[in-house]
């Protein structure tokens, strides 16, 4: 009798799998979906991005003391160039007409009829070489240094025609600006001359309140000849970047020195020196380009990605000065030793500067 329904209950089993086998194959499987294959890898790409004339990389380049002339003691800038406005950025043209906005200090007036003023020093040259800036794709110059004032407002204004005639941006001292990059807002305020903590402050705020995107302050400051950033460089550095400001742009040492990533921000404590009238003949060489590297994320926010520097040779020529910067060979012993100024680690000794045998 058990082995009678023992057989019963296993003929029951194979019924019941068999049934369920016929329901399942004439019950068609649904269809996986097609997989997305995103060309990022990621996402998949938005059609729409980037918008309509918006670059979602930018380049910034910033630039030493630019002293087109010579001083009242010779006219050897005037010489060397004879007219060639083109000559004093050719050796750097591939970088700054390549960038997307180049900012340069602009360290002398520019006039074609006399002037004279009563310092130990004193800069202008005719009003044919504003076309120097143009012709080596500076977009805008900044005009908060000690040679602003070199000839009173006549000299400004006289300056201010020259650089309006060639169509070349400038902004005073204590004074702002937004310019339009590819889309992107970029906000220019260059301080008094030894600006203070309170001055960099209210720049950066005006900007702020005039929607700018990325914040340049431009600072004529520190000690001449010295490879170290004073302690009101950094006060004022610090409160700058602290204010908003996404890099600090420093002037007037007539040398290199280090760049400080602070906060969200950069501070170039000094840039040095670039196409420069002043000196026939240098102590000092090096020089560089800073280039801010600026990049737009999805959620329309600009931020300075990285700076990198290209090392420089104030000029094309040795001992004299040619006024023609030219970058170093990569590697090179001036290379290293350039980049030992930009990254605080040269420990040479600070220029002696002496004026005393000059009267002006």
């Amino acid at each position: 009798m058990k082995q009678y329904l023992l057989t019963a209950v296993l003929l029951c089993m194979v019924f019941l799998f068999a049934a369920c086998g016929e329901k399942e194959a004439d019950t068609p499987l649904p269809e996986a979906e097609a997989p997305v294959v995103a060309t990022s890898g990621i996402t998949t790409p938005d059609p729409n991005w980037p918008p309509e004339g918006v670059k979602t990389e930018l380049t910034l380049s910033m630039i030493g003391d630019c002293t087109l002339s010579s001083s009242q003691y010779n006219n050897d800038y005037e010489k060397v160039l004879d007219g060639d406005c083109t000559w004093p950025f050719s050796g750097t043209i591939q970088y700054l007409g390549q960038d997307d906005f180049t900012l340069a200090n602009l360290e002398c007036a520019f006039s074609d009829e006399p002037m004279t003023g009563a310092y130990t020093f004193y800069f202008y040259g005719p009003t044919s070489h504003a076309e120097i800036l143009t012709e080596g794709s500076v977009e805008c110059v900044t005009m908060g240094n000690n040679h602003t004032e070199d000839f009173g407002q006549k000299g400004i204004d006289r300056t201010h025609d020259a650089l309006d005639a060639v169509g070349m941006p400038y902004i005073d001292a204590d004074d702002c600006r937004i310019f339009e990059v590819e889309g992107m807002h970029l906000g220019v305020y260059v301080a008094p001359y030894m600006p203070t903590v309170e001055d960099v402050q209210s720049g950066v705020v005006a900007l702020q309140e005039r929607g700018a995107d990325i914040i340049v302050v431009c600072a004529h400051w520190g000690n001449e000849g010295t490879y170290h950033p004073t302690t009101e460089q950094q006060e004022v550095g610090h409160a700058a970047i602290d204010a908003g400001a996404d890099i600090v742009y420093g002037t007037h040492p007539h040398v290199l020195q280090p760049m400080e990533q602070y906060g969200d921000g950069y501070i170039l404590y000094s840039m040095g020196n670039f196409s420069f009238g002043g000196n026939t003949a240098p102590r000092d060489r090096d020089a560089a380009i800073a280039q801010a590297h600026i990049t737009l994320s999805r959620d329309g926010l600009y931020s300075v990605e990285s700076l990198e520097f290209i090392p420089c040779c104030l000029s094309s020529t040795e001992k004299v000065n040619d006024y023609r910067p030219q970058p170093y060979e990569e590697g090179s012993e001036e290379y290293v030793r350039t980049m030992s100024k930009l990254n605080g680690t040269f420990d040479g000794p600070d220029l002696t500067i002496n004026y005393s045998s000059l009267t002006g």
